[in-house]
Order: structure tokens, then sequence, then C-alpha cells
């Protein structure tokens, strides 16, 4: 495992900890009195610094992002030295400052604006410094030379940078100063900034050597408390004559001069704290003046003697230019204290991973932030009397987009626990070279700016705040609900799919979601039964009054309270992982042992472990459905190896392997979005917005119009865009989960035959398909005659009265359950709201009668004799019972989720945004994904089937059957 994942892993396994009171905090005070809500300003202005980076960026003309202020460095080094002074005050001898003791130095100087102008236009000067004490310490100090902040904290200063972004001339900050500022801040504060700018920026700067640097802030200095600190020039730094006018980087050449003949020494120096009237922590703005807190020399730093002209020195400069200083890059002695240093933390690490280009903001035109407000104004009047599917293809699809973009500002919720106040750290490691050219094994640095986002055991997020009510987890039984209103009493098939539709969402499920479960036996939820009703709860075991089942584990919140928050066990992102594995550990034993590419394949199939369960990433709950999607894109897999390795001689076998990954993980996506939900949601609208989604709009001009107008990324598809989280974390919900719970697709029976005849090779139960059996049916039908019979075979429907029996009474890890009774216990104690309040979290309207389902006359008598009010319709019951629109697999409510994360599951993900391009892929791996569909995928691995696939279909719509010529003769082949 890389050193980096290491770290991760680390701080996953404490991010949950319990926070010690921190030293220093009782000098501070938080925006409205909470730690979490000024994380979350924070994180907002953070957002909005890295808009000011593209104004920038815009305004300049450059090619890249670069940094937010102190753009252009005038001088970097790396081998300045600080010793702390020998008669160091006692208490002031804390941590690594210890009388005498030295220290290598990262300097860097620059001028203070985000434009790389002129040093002879009026700006700032600031100095970092990175003060190497090892491999595991550093401390980063930041100063600027002006003894205070324009702003008095993190708001003033956004707005400030908001308001003179990009200004590159006379007119624009004047514009910006005298009219922009004062509408942001008010004119009282924008006068004061002002003072403080011109203060500060309107002096000549002859020299850096002879310029004193204030750090603005204060910092904790252990036991002595706050102290604010500052670095001068040494008493015999000699002055350095008027600048040239007509150089533009006379401050660089007169240092590089100074530097050529000798060392540039500064004296640092603190100030201590006296009290919140003379010396403030919270308010930048007000300088700790020298009567009230005289500055005390603690040590001394030298830039030595040198040539900066040199191939050396220059690259030395450029390693300095890039790295990112922070002042939270420290310990807990030295904690950075205040509004503006707490903003920092966010803000710094935002504006570096965006120059880096580990963070991405997406601009969101105004022509979007209007139409979308009117289209949503429009369409809730409109709603009321016709719903979107029933508007004409353009209006429905307008209609989306605005649904989607109102559910994006309501219905995500972040459930991470973050990191509030700030903590100090080690100076963040480099990421691994490997990891930004292929995905981790565990999900981890997908989004490089937060590595762990979206991996495996981070936990689920939520579309709207969880519900906890337990005086009502039984209420009503969730047997007698499973039994009335859930219970298949015939098969009602889903005639527009086929069975291969089922299998598909099901192998999806296993790369996206998985709750861990304790052992059988060890942790159990009790279910008391109805009147009269026993269960054996583990295969042959005695008869009982409760269902028992394994509970799942939880994120702990509060002593003595059940979990509200659930880690996913498989990565959230749309990584392949049920093919590949979710760890390390597991991918590589999946690999070929001889130490190739290609995955572990026996003749064509999956190889089988001990117990008879093919071994592939992941193999819960496995059937034939599983064993056929398993195997299918196990062999793509190694196709896309070898025509690799055919196309790049000198690729090596790991590149391969990943780069194959990448290929196939995003066909999976792509066939799932173009293919799979366009044919379970049969209508032209999806059809157009789903392709929309991955390849840009049609061509037909008012409908591209439309989705100009209202949505960003519409004319290109998401891959030719950048990575947006709406301002969210990436993770799938627990509302996603619970929509997702399709096992009405699931017939009982199965029938196979022979594709070249058609002759009948027999039936077969589900149980006869689970687990070591399925591979044995596989391998005796015929990997092409078990596909050609799902595939001419129907689904169940999602509807009421259509739960498996075969899931009703499932032996599964030691345990028996009643699947249906599961889902609707996991939906309940996971906090998800029950129908009605699902509704109107979704900006829906609420049901007040049973009736309002639509359900039929005999399920609504049904409904109202097990819930006692329409309150109390769990949600699982009361999606299946919705009349879904025209041509839709499930619910209008399910799709709303479907319709936020859909989209939210490409876009987060920058191996399917902006490292969707030839370097990562291969331009050999693009023109695989963009020529091919599950049609291919079939053919290529069994071309026999071709003349059976749908013409104008995609391949989960019903195939042509072959009819027998003549009745089978014997029995069924199987035994």
């Amino acid at each position: 495992m890389h050193e980096t994942e290491q770290r991760v892993r680390s701080a996953r396994e404490t991010t949950t900890a319990p926070v010690a009171p921190r030293a220093g905090e009782r000098y501070e005070r938080y925006a409205c009195g909470s730690p979490e809500f000024e994380r979350r300003l924070f994180d907002r202005l953070a957002r909005e610094l890295m808009m000011v980076q593209l104004k920038t960026k815009k305004r300049s003309g450059a090619r890249t992002v670069d940094r937010a202020f102190y753009a252009k460095g005038l001088l970097g080094v790396e081998d300045a030295r600080l010793r702390f002074l020998p008669d160091l005050p006692e208490d002031l001898r804390v941590g690594f400052a210890r009388p005498g003791a030295e220290y290598p130095v990262i300097a860097r100087f620059s001028n203070a604006s985000g434009l790389r102008q002129a040093d002879s236009e009026p700006d700032l000067r600031g100095v970092a410094l990175r003060i190497q004490v090892g491999r595991e310490e550093a401390h980063d100090l930041i100063m600027t030379n002006h003894p205070v902040s324009h702003a008095g904290n993190a708001i003033e200063f956004v707005a400030f940078a908001q308001a003179t972004a990009g200004a590159d001339t006379a007119p624009r900050k004047a514009f910006a100063m005298f009219v922009k500022l004062p509408r942001k801040v008010g004119w009282a504060t924008a006068s004061r900034m002002r003072r403080n700018v011109r203060a500060g920026a309107g002096r000549e700067v002859r020299s850096l050597a002879t310029e004193t640097f204030w750090s603005q802030g204060a910092m904790l200095w252990g036991e002595a408390g706050p102290v604010r600190f500052l670095l001068r020039p040494a008493p015999d730094a000699f002055q350095a004559p008027p600048p040239s006018k007509s150089d533009p980087d006379h401050l660089s050449h007169e240092m590089a001069s100074r530097l050529s003949r000798g060392d540039v020494v500064f004296e640092l120096c603190v100030q201590r704290y006296r009290d919140p009237r003379r010396t403030p922590v919270e308010n930048a703005a007000v300088a700790w003046r020298e009567k009230d807190s005289p500055a005390i020399p603690v040590a001394t730093l030298t830039v030595p003697r040198q040539n900066v002209d040199t191939a050396t020195a220059r690259a030395a400069a450029r390693r300095v230019d890039g790295l990112a200083f922070d002042p939270w890059n420290t310990t807990d002695d030295f904690r950075p204290l205040g509004n503006i240093n707490r903003a920092r933390k966010a803000a710094y690490e935002a504006g570096s991973a965006h120059r880096r280009g580990h963070r991405f903001v997406t601009p969101v035109p105004r022509r979007n932030v209007i139409a979308v407000k009117v289209l949503d104004r429009g369409f809730g009047v409109l709603n009321r009397f016709v719903p979107w599917h029933r508007l004409p293809t353009g209006l429905g699809l307008l209609n989306l987009i605005a649904d989607r973009e109102r559910m994006r500002r309501r219905n995500l919720i972040d459930t991470e626990v973050r990191e509030a106040p700030p903590k100090p750290r080690p100076v963040p490691p480099l990421i691994d070279e490997e990891l930004l050219t292929r995905r981790s094994f565990d999900g981890t640095y997908n989004d490089l700016s937060e590595p762990v986002m979206g991996s495996l055991g981070t936990a689920f997020g939520r579309n709207m705040p969880p519900v906890r009510r337990p005086s009502l987890a039984n209420i009503p039984n969730p047997v007698t609900v499973s039994r009335q209103l859930l219970h298949r009493r015939e098969f009602i098939p889903a005639r527009t799919l086929n069975l291969l539709a089922a299998s598909w969402i099901q192998f999806q499920v296993h790369d996206w979601v998985n709750h861990k479960r304790y052992p059988a036996g060890t942790r159990s939820v009790e279910v008391p039964l109805p009147p009269g009703m026993t269960w054996a709860n583990v295969p042959g075991g005695p008869p009982e009054r409760v269902m028992r089942f394994a509970e799942n584990h939880g994120v702990p919140v509060a002593p003595g309270e059940p979990p509200i928050l659930f880690a996913n066990t498989a990565s959230h992102w749309w990584d392949g992982s049920e093919v590949y594995g979710g760890d390390e550990a597991v991918a590589r034993s999946l690999r070929d042992p001889d130490g190739g590419a290609e995955l572990d394949l026996e003749e064509g199939h999956l190889p089988t472990g001990p117990d008879g369960v093919p071994i592939t990433g992941f193999r819960d709950n496995w059937w034939l459905g599983l064993s056929l999607m398993h195997t299918l894109f196990a062999r793509e897999h190694n196709t896309v190896c070898g025509v690799l390795r055919a196309e790049y001689p000198r690729m090596d076998e790991e590149r391969i392997y990943h780069t194959a990954r990448l290929v196939v993980s995003a066909l999976i996506a792509k066939i799932h979005t173009v293919e799979w939900t366009p044919a379970i949601l049969a209508t032209e609208a999806i059809d157009i917005g789903l392709h929309a989604n991955w390849d840009g709009p049609p061509s037909n001009w008012l409908t591209q119009l439309g989705l100009w107008l209202a949505d960003r990324h519409a004319l290109t598809g998401i891959p030719g865009t950048l990575p947006d989280h709406h301002g969210v974390p990436y993770s799938l919900t627990e509302e996603f989960v619970t929509v997702y719970r399709m096992h009405p697709l699931i017939p009982d029976d199965y029938e196979f035959a022979d594709h070249r005849s058609g002759r009948p090779l027999g039936s077969l139960g589900f149980d006869d398909l689970q687990g070591s059996a399925s591979e044995t049916v596989l391998r005796q039908t015929g990997f092409a005659n078990a596909l050609y019979s799902f595939g001419i075979a129907h689904p169940g429907a999602i509807t009421l009265h259509n739960y498996p029996r075969s899931l009703q009474r499932l032996e599964r890890d030691g345990e028996v359950i009643d699947l249906s009774v599961v889902d609707l216990v996991r939906t309940r104690s996971r906090g998800v709201p029950r129908y009605n309040d699902f509704l109107s979290g979704l900006g829906k309207p609420r049901i007040r009668r049973f009736e309002d389902l639509g359900a039929g006359p005999e399920t609504t008598a049904r409904l109202r004799d097990v819930y006692r009010k329409v309150d109390d319709i769990d949600t699982m019951v009361g999606l299946f019972a919705e009349n879904p629109p025209q041509g839709f697999g499930f619910s209008d409510t399910a799709f709303r989720i479907f319709l936020l994360m859909a989209t939210r599951r490409l876009q987060s993900d920058r191996f399917l945004t902006v490292d969707f391009r030839p370097e990562i892929y291969t331009p050999l791996g693009l023109d695989w994904i963009a020529h091919n569909g599950m049609k291919d995928v079939l053919m290529r691995h069994c071309p026999e089937l071709a003349s059976f696939l749908p013409r104008e279909a995609s391949a989960f719509a019903p195939w042509r059957p072959t009819l027998p010529e003549e009745p089978p003769i014997g029995g069924p082949k199987f035994s």
C-alpha cells in the first residue's frame, strides 16, 4: 500500500474520535458562536475565492489558474536558515523554539496581488517561510509588509477579493474600490478597508531586504498565549537606491544583486497578547501597537549569499513557487488564532488545490441562474395541473432540469464528520504520481483535494434529513406489511424489459453500495411476529416468535443512541469494484497468476472458490444473473487488455491493467446511462436527457437552445466538463439505496432454451440458481444459451404484490431471512423518511388519502387495514404502490432521486470528467468507449447471439426468440 493511502486510512479511522479542547480557544470567538456554522461559512467563502482565481485568470489572459493572492514570486530559496537566540525568554521556549536551535527554511518573497504585474504598481509584498524541523514537522509562517490586514474578518477579505479580482487598470481599480466594494460591505467598512490598502500599498518599496513583514493575525505560542510575529531587517541592512521605473522586476533584480554580495538577514520577533481591546485576536484590521506590545526578538533568518541566476537556483525557485504555504502546517503549540486564520485553512487548501488542478469550480452562467428561477416558478404552478411527463417533450425536459436544480439546492446533505474548529497538521504529503492516472483500489484519491471523499468506508450521504422514530420502529409490523402488500400471489411481468435488465441492476448496485453487517448471531435486529406465526431463524432451527437478522454497523453519534449514519463498504464511485474488488489485496488476487494484466479465467469462466461461488470482486447474494454479468465483463476486461497490448507494445502490464479497468468501468457507466436507464424509463424526454448527459444534446436547434439556457453542461455532455460536487462532497445516499430496492424484478421460476433451435432445456426455481449452484447451471447450460434465455424472458414489474417468494425465505450467511421484511426494517432504522415525508422532502405534494396512491380498490383497502394513517406508509410500499408515468418501470418519486443522483455520479468523478482524456485512457481506450455498447459486448463474446438482439431497442429490451420446429425429446437437461 502506498504511504499516502496509509495516511488517508489513518485519517479516516480517527475521523469520529472525540475532540479535546484546544489550547488557545479561550481567546477566540466563532461566527454565530458555532465552530460548525463557521466551517460551513468558510467552505462557501473558499469556493468564492476559487471563483476569484478564475476571474483573475480570465482578465489576465493566463492559460492556467494562479494563486488568488501573492501570485508573482520575487525570490524563492530552499537554503535559508532560522536560528533561535541563545537568550530566548524562558516562557517562549516551546516546541521547536529552543535557545540556539537552528533549522533549514524555505522562503518565498512575492507581491501580494493575484495579478503578475510590474513591481512598480502599488501593491503589498509578502513573505512565506517553511521552517523544516524534521521529516514529520514543519511550520509555515506567512507575513505581509503592513502591520494590519485590510479586512477585519474572512467575509470582508473575500468581499474585497471579489470586488478587485482582475482589476488591472486604474479605472477598474477605482470602480472596484468605490462602487463594487461598498455594495458588498457598506460604506463605512469600505472606507476603512481603502485606508488600510492605501497605507500599505502606497509606499515605494526599494528592497525586500529593508522591509518589515507582519503576521497580521495571531498565533498561539504554547503556554505563553497568543502572539503576533514580525520579520524585520537586521540593523545593519543597507538601503537600496530608488528603483528603475523601466524595470518591471526591479525587486527581484535588487535582491539578486544584494545576495551576490552577501547574506540577507532578518530578525524574527513576537508581540505578546495583552487584552482583547489593545491586542484583539479576532480582528485582523487592528494593529498591535509597539507601545502596548513591544516586539521581542526571538530568532534570526538568514538568506545566504548566492547567485540566484544559475540553473540550480532557478530550478529551486520554481519548486518553491509551486509550494502551498499554509499557517495550519504547524503543531498544536503554534496553532493559528482568529477568524482570518481559521478561514485561511479552507481558503488556502481550496486555492492551492485549484491551482494544482486538484479541485475545480464551475461558474454558473447568469442565463442559467435566471432561466432556472423562471422555469422553477413556472413549472411549480403548471405541475399542479399537468405533471412533467404529460408535457410536450421539450417542455418536459426543461421541467426536469428545473426540478434537478432545485433538488441540488435542497436535497444534497453532507454527512461526513468535519473538522470544526480547524486543527494544525503536518505538511500534506505529495500525491503519488500513479494515483493521478489510475483509479485507486479503494476509491481514495478520486478527488485529489479530498482523498477520502467517496472511498470505501465513508458514510452514506442524505437527500433529506434523517428521521428517527423509535416508537414506530415496528408499527405497523413489517411482517404484516410484507404478507399483506408485498407477497407475490402471481408473477406480474415487466413486458418492456428482459431478464438481463434485472441482472444488470444488481450487478451495478454491488458496485455502488453495501452496508456492513455484523456476523450472524452476534448482534441482531429482532422483529416480533404477528399472532400465530413462527419463524426458523437458522436453517433447520427451532420455530421462534421473533424474526431475527444481522444488524448493520453504524457510525457512532452519541452514547446510548442508535446510529443514524452508516458507512459504505464499497466505494461510492462508479469504478467497477464489483468486478475488480474493493481493496488492493482482493484486486491483485483476481489477476492472472502469471503476472499479466488480465483477470483470471478458466476457459472463459470465472474460477470458483472452495464454497463453489465464483471468485470476483463482490460475491455476496450470488445467483446466475450475477454469474452472467461478471463473466461477461471479466471477458471484456481481458479483451481490452489484449488490444491495448497490441496497440501499445511498450506499455507495461500494470499500466495495461489499470487502463483496461478505466475503459471497462467507463463503458459500464455509459451502458447504464444511455442504455439500461432509457430502457426502464422509456420516454423521449428521458432518452434525450440521458444522451445529453453523455454525448451532448441532439442536433435539434430548439432543444439545444433550451438546454443551453437552463444547463451549463448540456451542450458538451458531462465527460467534456470539470468535476462538480454542487457544493456538497460526493457520496451516494441512503435515499438512493432505498429507491434502488428493486427486488420485484427477480422471477421465482426460470425457463432455459437452446438459442440455435429454441428447444427447451428445462426449468429451475430461483433457489436452484443461487450460490454455488449458479456456476454449475451456467456451465451446464452454456454461456450463450444462458444469455439467450435471460434475453427472451421478462423480469417482474416493480409494484406491490410482486415481491419474489424465493426472497421471502432466503438462506444467507447462516440465517434464514425474509428479505422484504429486512428491506422495510433497514429503511426505517436508517432514518429514511416515510413515504409522505419522502414526497414533501422532494418538493412533491403529500397524499391526503390512501386513494391518492391510485393503487386500485383492493390494494387501497389493504393499505388502509395495514396502516393507521397515510403518514405511516413505508417509503418502499408507497414507491411500489404509485402508478408510474407511461413507459416507466418504477415510480416517479423514485425517479426524482435518480434525477438528482444520476448526473452527480458522473459529474463528481474526475475519471468521467476532467481526466476522461486520451492521456489517461489512451486514444484507443476512448475510442473503445465511444464506439461500444451492451450489444457490442454481447456480440464480441457470444457472436452467435447477434441475430436475436433487438434491432431498434437496447440489449435490455426483449430479444427475438427462436421458435422450436418440433417438441423436445426426452426430459429436461438439468439434473
